[in-house]
């Protein structure tokens, strides 16, 4: 090798050492910088933790009973909003669209500080919907998989199609004038194109919605801020500033939550599936895509007996022997 090709040969060297270093100088700051511009809220799903801080948000008023939640859930921060105390620890700024203004109210006050997973549900123990063979809160959230919820980000607390599922908006099969019974279900169905626009705008109008009600489900940290606190302000103040009727307006946003944290127009996982990976009740007996037996018996009226479970439907008194077998009977096998 000639003297004149060792030197280019070593210039080459020192230049392409001094090309490298500068790359490696440019992708460090590139790095500093990315890192710098991020929002402080994209931290990575291994963040979130099944012993991490957990949360009960829960709409209440003044006259509900609570003490159930900390007495049979223990671990649990419990942020009850009272709707008709303006002087409680935890309100609303106006009471309005039902539990849809609780649930935002305490995403927008917390944002910046969220615990890892939450439940936003509603007050009382003992519901008619509660998905539970004596619709009972305490087993279904005791059940709760949380592993599952956090790989998820979002879930349902109802398997059971049953009102909501498969299709319970059909908005292609609109009336030309709102149904004259401001109560009719399909009140909600009419008001939900508007309300849509207003709630999602640039979105497409879905021809079906379809979601297990009713307004009851679990939520990580991680999830509630895929998406910036503007648009929980704007659901807010559609709420705020709506002419619908609370019951309306509630049912929009109960029509709408699965949506806003991601999941198709028609929700509906299968019911023995749900059963399965959200509450670890994997022994079903399920003959329908929708419904596992009487696992969710279908209540005769939408509000439960003075004195529930104690008290049956026909005023019958049922102790615990009574009350356990219909647990037993709701599920193939006993498992309960």
């Amino acid at each position: 090798m000639s003297d004149d090709m060792g030197i280019f040969t070593l210039y080459g060297r020192r230049r392409l050492r001094r090309v490298l270093f500068g790359f490696g100088v440019f992708v460090v700051i590139g790095l500093v910088l990315r890192a710098s511009w991020l929002p402080p809220h994209d931290s990575a799903i291994t963040d979130i933790s099944t012993s991490g801080p957990k949360a009960f948000v829960v709409a209440s008023m003044k006259k509900d009973d609570t003490n159930w939640i900390q007495e049979h859930l223990p671990g649990w921060n419990l942020i009850r909003y009272v709707v008709d105390d303006p002087k409680a620890q935890y309100t609303v700024p106006k009471n309005k669209g039902r539990e849809a203004m609780v649930y935002l109210t305490y995403i927008i006050d917390h944002y910046d500080k969220l615990p890892d997973v939450m439940v936003f549900m509603h007050s009382e123990r003992y519901q008619w919907h509660n998905d539970d063979p004596i619709y009972d809160g305490v087993t279904l959230l005791q059940s709760l998989q949380l592993p599952y919820l956090i790989s998820q980000g979002y879930t349902n607390l109802r398997c059971v199609w049953t009102l909501g599922c498969p299709a319970e908006l059909k908005l292609t099969e609109l009336p030309q004038e709102a149904p004259s019974d401001p109560k009719s279900a399909k009140t909600t169905e009419f008001a939900y194109p508007a309300a849509f626009k207003a709630l999602f705008p640039g979105e497409d109008l879905p021809d079906v919605v379809g979601v297990a009600c009713c307004a009851q489900f679990a939520l990580t940290r991680q999830k509630i801020r895929e998406r910036p606190i503007s648009d929980y302000h704007r659901y807010r103040n559609w709420i705020m500033n709506t002419h619908l009727e609370d019951h309306v307006s509630g049912r929009v946003l109960e029509y709408s939550w699965h949506i806003i944290f991601g999941r198709p127009a028609v929700h509906c996982p299968n019911a023995k599936v749900c059963y399965c990976k959200v509450y670890g009740l994997c022994g079903l007996e399920c003959s329908e895509e929708g419904k596992c037996g009487e696992r969710w018996p279908f209540p005769p009226f939408s509000t439960l007996p003075n004195g529930w479970p104690g008290i049956g439907w026909d005023g019958e008194v049922m102790n615990e022997e009574k009350l356990d077998e219909l647990r037993k009977s709701a599920m193939k096998n006993g498992l309960a």
